[in-house]
């Protein structure tokens, strides 16, 4: 099975889609044109329902198909935000909003489920009901946790969720997964130090808060090395470090340091925010200063249930030939609320050679179009078949 001849008509209007999208990249919730615009065509391709609001700015449209007696209902989820980049690319359908960015493809994403979405409602050969997604804030504003704090798996009675993200590197419109856990937990962290600031001169008189902070940065890198079991996955990385003094005499009063930790089990996870507390006091006690740990948690570890990733696989395979395992991903994604709150499946879709996501130079492969949207229409005209 092929990808679908109707996606190779659509692709130049698929692609007409993304490229305006690009234009007009909006960041987190403030998606507003980008919402209406979704909204609009869902209303144009005849959904049966189309509701704004929902996580803020998200939209939800309803397709039924030629039957329900299976009482089947599937979800299928785009992101919509872009990023807080200038863009480099030169291309002539470049941003052209000052700082922002479609540097991760989402508007690759939402223009492909849009695709997707307009042969569903054409077509509606199949048995049970489809609920097309359209999310905003992936990119660190947790849009999928507000989506489903405002009832969107209960509202639908949605059964089973997918997801899907472009990939560079992987070959144009090829396809890529893994069962279990995929993209990783993403918290965050403030330590704040503090000792008794003084002259550069005279150390024996302080309690030198730079010292402090940098045996501290050292010894978090025990925590993967020598705490959490070495099969397991942790990074933790200290990515800021300032004090209180900017002169070259002065030993500050106070030091603070921001990282991220990145994990793939709710145990190793636990284990690390535990261990980065316990090193930091350590420290903190040992040079004799105070120390206080702001730990913020993420998004939660990532994980496709076996027998949807299975069926994805599955059907990824005939839209394109083949359907390569993924490896684990230490980056974080938002899809995690949708998956522990539905059974479901997130699949990697091919971008070919090119900048990676979050480049200035990144841009999305418009040839993979019909690779994805064939994906989505299969994904449901197979798991809820017509009579």
């Amino acid at each position: 099975m092929p990808v679908k001849n109707r996606f190779a008509e659509l692709q130049d209007e698929i692609t007409a889609w993304r490229r305006d999208l690009h234009e007009h990249p909006e960041i987190l919730y403030d998606t507003l044109r980008t919402s209406a615009v979704v909204a609009e065509k869902l209303q144009e391709f005849g959904c049966d329902e189309v509701v704004t609001g929902i996580g803020r700015t998200g939209v939800v449209g309803v397709i039924k198909g030629k039957a329900s007696g299976s009482g089947k209902v599937i979800g299928l989820r785009a992101d919509m935000d872009a990023l807080p980049i200038v863009e480099a690319t030169g291309l002539p359908y470049a941003s052209k909003t000052p700082g922002a960015m479609h540097a991760c493809g989402h508007d690759g994403h939402t223009a492909m489920l849009l695709g997707a979405a307009k042969y569903l409602a054409e077509t509606r050969n199949f048995d049970g009901t489809v609920v097309v997604i359209f999310q905003p804030a992936e990119e660190g504003g947790a849009g999928g946790k507000e989506m489903c704090d405002d009832g969107l798996m209960d509202r639908w009675g949605i059964q089973e969720v997918y997801g899907m993200h472009n990939w560079p590197g992987l070959p144009t419109g090829q396809f890529s997964i893994r069962p279990g856990a995929f993209f990783a937990g993403t918290d965050q962290f403030d330590i704040y130090f503090e000792g008794k600031g003084g002259h550069a001169a005279r150390p024996h008189e302080t309690v030198d808060t730079a010292v402090m902070a940098a045996q501290a940065v050292t010894a978090l890198q025990t925590i993967a090395s020598r705490n959490a079991d070495p099969v397991g996955q942790v990074v933790v990385s200290v990515t800021s470090f300032e004090t209180s003094s900017k002169a070259f005499n002065v030993i500050p009063q106070k030091a603070h340091l921001k990282g991220t930790v990145r994990t793939m089990s709710k145990e190793i996870r636990e284990l690390a925010e535990e261990r980065i507390k316990a090193i930091c006091a350590g420290v903190a006690a040992t040079y004799g200063g105070t120390v206080e740990v702001q730990y913020h948690p993420g998004y939660p570890v990532m994980a496709n249930t076996k027998e949807q990733t299975e069926f994805a696989a599955d059907v990824a395979r005939k839209v394109s030939g083949q359907c390569e395992d993924a490896p684990m991903v230490m980056g974080g994604e938002d899809f995690a609320f949708m998956l522990e709150e539905r059974p479901g499946a997130y699949i990697l879709l091919g971008n070919g050679p090119g900048a990676m996501v979050h480049h200035p130079e990144y841009n999305f492969n418009d040839e993979a179009i019909p690779a994805g949207c064939s994906w989505w229409a299969e994904i449901v005209e197979q798991r809820m078949p017509a009579a």
